[in-house]
């Protein structure tokens, strides 16, 4: 098991949390920045319970935790040097540029990548859930026309696959789809919390209606799942979070069995792997109408259920490694490793415009005609 935490440093733009708290505040294992810096990696947690994006980065012997304000940022994809997030009404795309680095204030030169706009696809509120480049397009779990998506210049978004009982697209919400898988450059599973399809019905039978699909079939792999999301294949395994029972878990894709690995203490969404480890996003859920009767909610009382981020060994199940936010988050919906950049700042609109007015990519074919500017130019 982990040890005991310890406070965790914060840093980022101070401004107040959606949910009106005053502050970020967490606390974290030691073994966590250990972790990240054997693995040579930083983390990406969205909340959009609190508007925050959040890198989670190692500073010697202690983590960090840095946070940019976002519209409901949800879900995360990373490939190469491309972060995709998802937020209320759009889909904006960053590229990791380190060399603006030497531009930031001085305090934040340490980083040694840094993450700033490329584009935004204004989508509409779809309900953005789940995100991920498939080769090199980028599909989105579209949850409130119960569909996956991409995008297109000329459309708000390009419908490219509905589960085979929602017989339409409408703006209801009709089976809760929220998560998707690939498996050798195709997208592969889908998660839905029902098999419904009239506007929110999958709310009458949130704790055990959840599904499992094939997505090149229509078929179910698994049924009766409570709250399930995030699929992944991960060494030749099929890997699950069953939200609603705090679980991450494999599943048998012949019989549709689930097979619990590790039990955790909240309400399990979001998850990225790196070597035998799974980063898992936990949220402490509260009584309310949506996370009421779910079995997370009568294994563990209020006080015991946690938000933050945790760390399994997937050989032996057991929590190697833990960040659990003690204020100002309570709920987390995308975990997303970020490989080969240990300390990441992002750059997003209002954040160094002055340091962005002047950070440029240009086509590797070109650069060979571009000449620096006088040191004394200034601009018009």
């Amino acid at each position: 098991m982990a040890d005991e935490p310890t406070a965790a440093k914060d840093a980022g733009t101070p401004a107040p949390l959606a949910d009106g708290a005053s502050e970020l505040r967490s606390v974290h294992t030691t073994t966590l920045p250990e972790l990240l810096n054997q693995l040579q990696c930083s983390v990406l947690v969205s909340t959009y319970q609190a508007g925050k994006l959040i890198a989670v980065r190692s500073e010697g012997t202690k983590a960090n935790t840095h946070f940019r304000n976002f519209p409901q940022p949800m879900g995360l994809a990373w490939q190469g040097n491309r972060l995709a997030i998802g937020t209320r009404t759009q889909v904006c795309e960053f590229q990791n540029q380190a060399d603006v680095v030497r531009r930031l204030p001085e305090a934040e030169r340490t980083a040694d990548g840094c993450l700033v706009p490329r584009r935004a696809h204004t989508t509409g509120n779809i309900g953005v859930h789940e995100l991920a480049y498939v080769n090199d397009e980028l599909w989105v779990v579209n949850t409130r026309f119960s569909c996956l998506c991409t995008l297109a210049a000329d459309s708000s978004f390009v419908p490219r696959w509905r589960p085979p009982f929602i017989t339409g697209l409408s703006l209801e919400d009709r089976c809760h789809l929220n998560g998707f898988g690939v498996r050798d450059g195709r997208v592969r599973y889908a998660t839905a919390l029902g098999e419904t399809d009239t506007a929110a019905g999958w709310r009458a039978n949130k704790a055990r209606g959840g599904v499992l699909m094939d997505v090149p079939s229509g078929e179910y792999i698994a049924r009766g799942l409570s709250m399930p999301h995030s699929p992944r294949w991960y060494r030749d395994r099929l890997w699950i979070l069953e939200s609603g029972a705090g679980s991450l878990s494999i599943v048998d894709e012949v019989s549709g069995r689930l097979q619990h690995v590790a039990l955790l203490p909240g309400f399990t969404r979001g998850l990225d792997f790196v070597g035998p480890f799974a980063f898992i996003g936990l949220s402490q859920v509260r009584e309310t109408a949506v996370f009421s009767g779910i079995p997370i909610t009568e294994r563990l009382p209020v006080e015991e259920r946690m938000c933050g981020m945790w760390v399994v060994d997937i050989r032996s199940g057991q929590t190697v490694a833990f960040l659990r936010f003690e204020a100002g988050v309570q709920e987390v919906f995308a975990v997303q490793v970020l490989p080969g950049i240990r300390y990441p700042d992002i750059l997003p609109e209002g954040v160094h415009d002055d340091v962005l007015s002047e950070a440029y990519v240009l086509p590797s074919e070109t650069l060979a005609d571009v000449r620096p500017a006088p040191a004394e130019q200034k601009q018009e």
